[in-house]
């Protein structure tokens, strides 16, 4: 059964015009005596100082429009010419409204009110708090029989003040996305606010990159919460990590199942894409999305229909997307592992997040971070001694600090230290501590990652392979990998070297390193 959408119109009551002293025209009055714009509920806001007046307006348009709902509202200004004083209680009452754009239509009507309200209310259109069209009325001209009845646009190049307003309030959005944290690299701030504008204006796509470890799946349970400020969505974000589509789980899990397909009680499932219906999809580690599922994916996202497991009848969900992937997915579509229409609808929008080792001038601020969500879990506030503050910082920004987990490895240091910090505080005796483990685990971590690179290529050969030879081939071989030819590995690979030797065949000496394993070209090429 189809919907109906009722209009509905939301505007102030004309505390001069509404009580037609100055001329027979009444704008609140005239809005329910268009033929063509029917109104279904009208909500006039109003001063307690004239509350007689709106419940005669209210008397009135009941008695024209009969099918019109009409709704007093208080809303007392102290002075309505103030600019925060208007803006901001407007706003209130738009945070708290509860629009329902599925069901109902709505409309701002400008006549009324002064025109610091009638800035307000196209800044609240324009940002989305209020979702609504713009409705200027005015009284019929000397040859006209009817009210004029426009939709307007306003010209705010005059109000300097409240547009800063609201370029703070975007500023406000801004450090939503960075969880409230005072980032200093330009790069990355520059960065957020662009993302901050994708959010609030788009509905197409969103894909972050970037390493493990820099925040992706943070910023997107974020950049949900933003879109639902923004009234971009209503529903909720689900969260679907792709490595975990696999074997025969992988469909029913997506597009949901019913028990038709099975014939078992409890074996009907909604689906993920059901469950997002109105809300944000995140496809998490979107590079571990396989073949065959990408393909039924890419439909789903084109039409938002599908067919779930077992039923003959298609089903619609509508849902925007983000996405997020730690390798680089036009690689791996040169490559045939990702399918590149798919890639080019996932990609309308795309930002990398840079890794740690790149906004070292942003863990000072981090730290300060972490120590007060611990202070929240724990129940406890902890701090650092002076001197272990000194020392950590100097580790964590130093260049030679790889955090290969960028930050959470940096997340989890800190959280190690608060849980063991006696009375609240942090040592330099526990900093050196907590250093060498995070120095052994990452040692450990990249010996580890080196055997199985070689041994991806030489299989069980490489348990014969001294520790020293180890980690120069794990090297050669990543650098093989990444370039389009033996020539170009070989002047990665020497490029030192290369400048003090007569001849320069780089191809050979890479051929000559590669056969000592048993090796060549192709076996260990892109």
């Amino acid at each position: 059964m189809d919907i109906i959408v009722k209009t509905v119109v939301i505007g102030f009551l004309g505390t001069q015009l509404d009580m037609g002293k100055k001329r027979r025209w009444r704008p609140t009055l005239s809005l329910v005596q268009h033929d063509h714009f029917p109104v279904d509920r009208l909500e006039l806001l109003y001063d307690a100082k004239f509350h007689r007046l709106a419940s005669q307006v209210q008397r009135e348009i009941e008695d024209a429009s009969p099918g019109t709902e009409v709704l007093l509202r208080n809303l007392d200004l102290a002075n309505p010419w103030d600019f925060q004083e208007v803006y901001g209680k407007l706003f209130d009452f738009a945070r708290g409204y509860g629009f329902d754009e599925d069901r109902e239509r709505y409309h701002v009507h400008l006549t009324t009110g002064t025109h610091v309200a009638q800035i307000c209310w196209f800044l609240l259109t324009e940002s989305r708090h209020v979702p609504a069209r713009l409705i200027q009325t005015g009284p019929p001209g000397p040859e006209d029989s009817a009210a004029k009845f426009d939709i307007i646009d306003l010209d705010l190049s005059r109000y300097n003040a409240l547009q800063q307003r609201f370029d703070q309030l975007s500023r406000e959005y801004s450090g939503q996305l960075k969880g409230g944290i005072e980032t200093r690299n330009p790069a990355y701030n520059a960065q957020i606010d662009r993302i901050e504008l994708v959010a609030s204006n788009s509905d197409e796509p969103i894909l972050l990159l970037g390493e493990s470890g820099t925040g992706k799946t943070e910023l997107a349970e974020r950049i949900h919460s933003l879109k639902l400020d923004r009234r971009r969505v209503k529903g909720r974000l689900v969260h679907l990590n792709c490595a975990t589509l696999n074997g025969p789980d992988a469909v029913p899990m997506l597009f949901g199942q019913r028990r038709s397909h099975t014939g078992v009680a409890g074996t009907e499932r909604g689906g993920l894409l059901r469950e997002a219906d109105g809300g944000v999809l995140f496809l998490d580690e979107l590079d571990e999305l396989s073949p065959n599922v990408q393909s039924l994916l890419l439909h789903a996202i084109e039409t938002g229909r599908f067919y779930p497991l077992g039923s003959d009848h298609e089903v619609t969900s509508r849902f925007q997307l983000i996405s997020s992937a730690n390798r680089d997915l036009r690689q791996m579509c040169a490559e045939g592992r990702f399918r590149p229409d798919l890639l080019a609808r996932l990609n309308v929008w795309s930002f990398r997040l840079p890794a740690m080792r790149d906004r070292r001038e942003d863990i000072a601020v981090n730290l300060t971070h972490e120590l007060d969500l611990s202070e929240r879990k724990l129940g406890t506030r902890v701090g650092f001694n002076t001197d272990a503050q000194e020392r950590y910082l100097k580790f964590a920004t130093d260049p030679a600090t790889p955090w290969p987990g960028n930050f959470r490895d940096f997340s989890g240091s800190v959280r190690r230290l608060c849980a063991l910090a006696p009375r609240g505080r942090i040592t330099r005796a526990m900093v050196e501590a907590e250093i060498a483990t995070l120095t052994e685990d990452w040692s450990q971590a990249s010996t580890d990652e080196d055997f199985r690179l070689v041994q991806d290529v030489l299989g069980d050969a490489a348990r014969e392979i001294d520790p020293f030879d180890l980690v120069q081939l794990a090297m050669v071989i990543r650098i093989c990998r990444s370039s389009g030819s033996i020539s170009e590995a070989g002047r990665s690979l020497f490029s030192v070297s290369r400048a003090r030797r007569k001849t320069q065949n780089d191809a050979d000496r890479l051929r000559k390193y590669l056969a000592k394993f048993e090796l060549s070209w192709e076996t260990v090429g892109p």
